[in-house]
């Protein structure tokens, strides 16, 4: 199975060496490195690796763990190798020629774009401001568009303030989410833990890669994000 290791580990010569000769004698072939962060002589890696299933991952994490200046931020299924920011310009293509398809071609794109588990195109209230905890109530957005690993039925998070931001739910999953800046629109991509592997939570990089894509999304759209609506349980 393909899994995805993210690292903290000293930005110094040798470091990234070390992760590497680990990972390969507790048994796992890298595929894809990504630097997500090198600052204040720290970097933070991604490496996507395939692993024995029969194998158990404790042994990789207790490899890692006794690197001097290591920290394993998370471990999770990946269905793929994430796909670089190359693959965002054909992305953004794809959208420009089916505009009719154009939200749902982006959602499905983005769980492959990040190593993540699923995605939706959420609708919030245009009266989010003044209803959001209102007498205790905690208002969900509506589900308009979600991808085919989405849990069914699909109760989505508080997404207010509408910016772009990570963030995650008490002991649940990890979220990026990014407005479209029209027609209440928001899309979130999400990971969640599995078989006691617990996901990392989205870098700012990350997060940065989704607001680009909504917003270039949103200029190629225009005016049919306004016009979507919220999608029936069978289309969810």
């Amino acid at each position: 199975m393909l899994l995805r290791v993210r690292v903290t580990l000293p930005d110094r010569p040798g470091a990234l060496g070390q992760v590497a000769r680990t990972l390969g004698v507790a048994g796992a072939d890298i595929v894809q490195v990504v630097v997500l962060e090198r600052l204040g002589g720290r970097a933070v890696d991604d490496f996507t690796v395939v692993w024995p299933g029969a194998a158990r991952v404790e042994r990789l994490l207790a490899g890692l763990a006794a690197i001097p200046g290591v920290q394993v931020d998370g471990v999770w299924k990946a269905i793929g190798a994430p796909v670089s920011g190359g693959h965002d310009a054909e992305l953004l293509a794809q959208v420009a020629a089916n505009p009719a398809d154009g939200l749902a071609t982006l959602v499905d794109a983005m769980p492959g774009l990040l190593a993540a588990d699923w995605a939706a195109a959420a609708m919030v209230p245009a009266d989010w401001a003044a209803r959001s905890g209102a007498n205790g109530i905690n208002h969900e957005p509506r589900v308009a568009y979600a991808s085919w690993r989405a849990p069914s039925p699909l109760h989505l998070p508080e997404v207010t303030p509408l910016r772009a931001r990570p963030f995650a739910e008490p002991g649940g999953a990890r979220y990026a989410v990014a407005p479209f800046g029209r027609g209440g629109l928001v899309l979130l991509v999400a990971r969640t833990d599995e078989d006691d592997l617990a996901a990392a939570a989205f870098h700012v990089t990350e997060v940065d890669r989704v607001a680009q894509l909504v917003r270039a999304a949103a200029v190629i759209l225009g005016d049919r994000l306004d016009s979507v609506t919220p999608a029936t349980t069978a289309q969810v």
